[in-house]
């Protein structure tokens, strides 16, 4: 009997070990992003069978507390929107994040601030994001160049200077967010296919937060399940997820 409890904690601790770390994805359940969600859950599972580690759903803020993230070492923000939060989630994200509990990486609709559904603006998540409010989108999309800014940062390894991402709404915004985060890449407004009006001048689309104490990084490009083809964009969804989990 002794002899077979030892084996299952032997065995239990080597499974403990071998799973890298732990990933919480709050994934956008529902609207016109969710080809896109399963298509990322879709490459997810073969990114953790193949780097052993794990991924846990979740399609609401319900269970987000405390003590509920301390199990995770990433935060997902899977195209899930920075409204309509509970308040007990709220103020566990913001203590997970600036305690640097854990990294976070946001995709695409993590950055839509503003007024939205009947909720307002979430203050903290505003300053986080670089003080920026959604303005417009390209409704009938449009491909674009991404131009990386900081090919020394993690994020961006293995990624050429400029690569085409295709079929994207890209969002403007009230301003540019580059005077309180670090931009990792912009798209070149002029490089719009078709082209179109709807521009900021400094458009940045991936960037982290410096003065956040957990590693974090958005990357805007989130909308179409096509994107999991593009070899540029998995690579930098591999990136970002590896980089702010602590494990570059």
């Amino acid at each position: 009997m002794f002899h077979r409890l030892l084996i299952i904690a032997l065995l239990s601790a080597i499974s403990a070990k071998a799973q890298r770390f732990r990933v919480l994805a709050l994934a956008e359940a529902g609207g016109h992003h969710t080809a896109y969600t399963k298509a990322a859950q879709m490459y997810l599972s073969r990114l953790a069978a193949d780097s052993q580690f794990t991924v846990t759903y979740i399609r609401n803020t319900d269970s987000i507390t405390v003590q509920y993230l301390d199990q995770f070492h990433l935060f997902l923000q899977l195209d899930y929107p920075p409204y309509g939060w509970k308040p007990a989630a709220e103020k566990a994200f913001i203590h997970y994040l600036e305690e640097g509990r854990g990294g976070w990486v946001g995709f695409h609709h993590a950055s839509l601030l503003g007024e939205f559904d009947g909720f307002p603006l979430w203050t903290w998540f505003y300053r986080f994001m670089g003080e920026i409010r959604f303005k417009d989108y390209i409704a009938d999309f449009a491909d674009g160049e991404v131009r990386v800014e900081d090919r020394q940062h993690p994020v961006m390894q293995g990624l050429p200077e400029k690569f085409i991402i295709r079929k994207e709404e890209w969002y403007t915004y009230d301003k540019s967010p580059r005077t309180t985060v670090h931009v990792l890449a912009a798209v070149n407004e002029n490089s719009y296919s078709p082209p179109g009006s709807k521009k900021m001048g400094d458009h940045p689309v991936i960037w982290t937060n410096p003065r956040i104490k957990a590693r974090n990084v958005y990357i805007f490009m989130g909308h179409a399940p096509e994107l999991f083809n593009n070899n540029d964009y998995t690579k930098l969804f591999s990136n970002a997820l590896f980089w702010a989990a602590g494990n570059h």
